[in-house]
């Protein structure tokens, strides 16, 4: 794409949510704050520290699944570290076009984006891939359970999913009787995003309620959903903030 195609299709397709670099002075600007940018960039580099941990040079074999991509950000390095074939899914057509726009003017052809919902995923792709991308969606969507058995079922060896987490609650129910009681650790908060859902906004999932589990929850949610083990990530020293709080984790999730 010449560089005049590239400024025409960033002016079209804005708002952005990322910052894309093309070159010749040619960038995308965020629509959300300076201060808030830098999640990007600690998600990517905790998720590409445990990435290369796993698969080593075997990067350039695998395939790879990009779920809830919005505009393509984390699909993009997965191409450009060297990943065999990146897909990408999302709900939202209009973020697709924007991934799409992205990867032509970038010369990257290894990638394919496709419209789809996490609640349906496995009977969407009907095939299985070696790492799976889960980044930021979690805390969205209103079955969380649901959605993680999806993801479980089309990850063949690794997926690394980055979520918000509330803080944990522990303590003992009734258990259908006064004199029976189970102990309980962990929570799913319920999170109302009607104003956003309401106002279009693309960064809601697909109802306008959404759920945001703690780390024990998490944990025990994703061995429920059929990985074999999962462990939360140590932030690096210069984590975005919430992360180096433990107000958002990335999670490796193994089969």
């Amino acid at each position: 794409m010449t560089s005049e195609e590239i400024s025409r299709g960033i002016a079209e397709l804005g708002p952005w949510f990322y910052r894309f670099e093309f070159g010749n002075g040619l960038q995308t600007t965020p629509a959300i704050p300076e201060t808030v940018v830098d999640i990007f960039d600690t998600r990517l580099r905790m998720a590409t520290s445990a990435i290369d941990a796993h698969f080593g040079n075997r990067l350039p074999a695998i395939d790879c699944l990009d779920i809830g991509c919005h505009e393509g950000f984390y699909s993009l390095a997965m191409a450009k570290r060297g990943v065999g074939r990146v897909f990408g899914v999302d709900a939202r057509e209009e973020n697709l076009n924007r991934a799409r726009f992205v990867a032509k003017a970038m010369g990257l052809d290894a990638i394919d984006y496709k419209q789809g919902r996490v609640e349906t995923l496995a009977a969407d792709q009907g095939r299985t891939y070696e790492l799976t991308l889960f980044l930021g969606v979690l805390y969205h969507v209103e079955d969380p359970m649901r959605c993680l058995r999806q993801v479980a079922a089309v990850t063949r060896e690794l997926c690394i999913l980055e979520t918000q987490v509330v803080d944990e609650v522990e303590g003992f129910s009734e258990w259908g009787s006064r004199e029976w009681t189970r102990p309980y650790q962990g929570i799913l908060a319920v999170i109302d995003e009607t104003g956003e859902f309401d106002a279009g906004n693309r960064e809601t999932g697909v109802s306008p309620m959404a759920t945001c589990p703690s780390p024990k929850a998490l944990l025990f949610m994703l061995k429920q959903a059929g990985f074999s083990r999962a462990e939360i990530l140590v932030p690096p020293a210069d984590a975005y903030e919430q992360h180096a709080r433990g107000k958002r984790v990335v999670c490796a999730a193994y089969k």
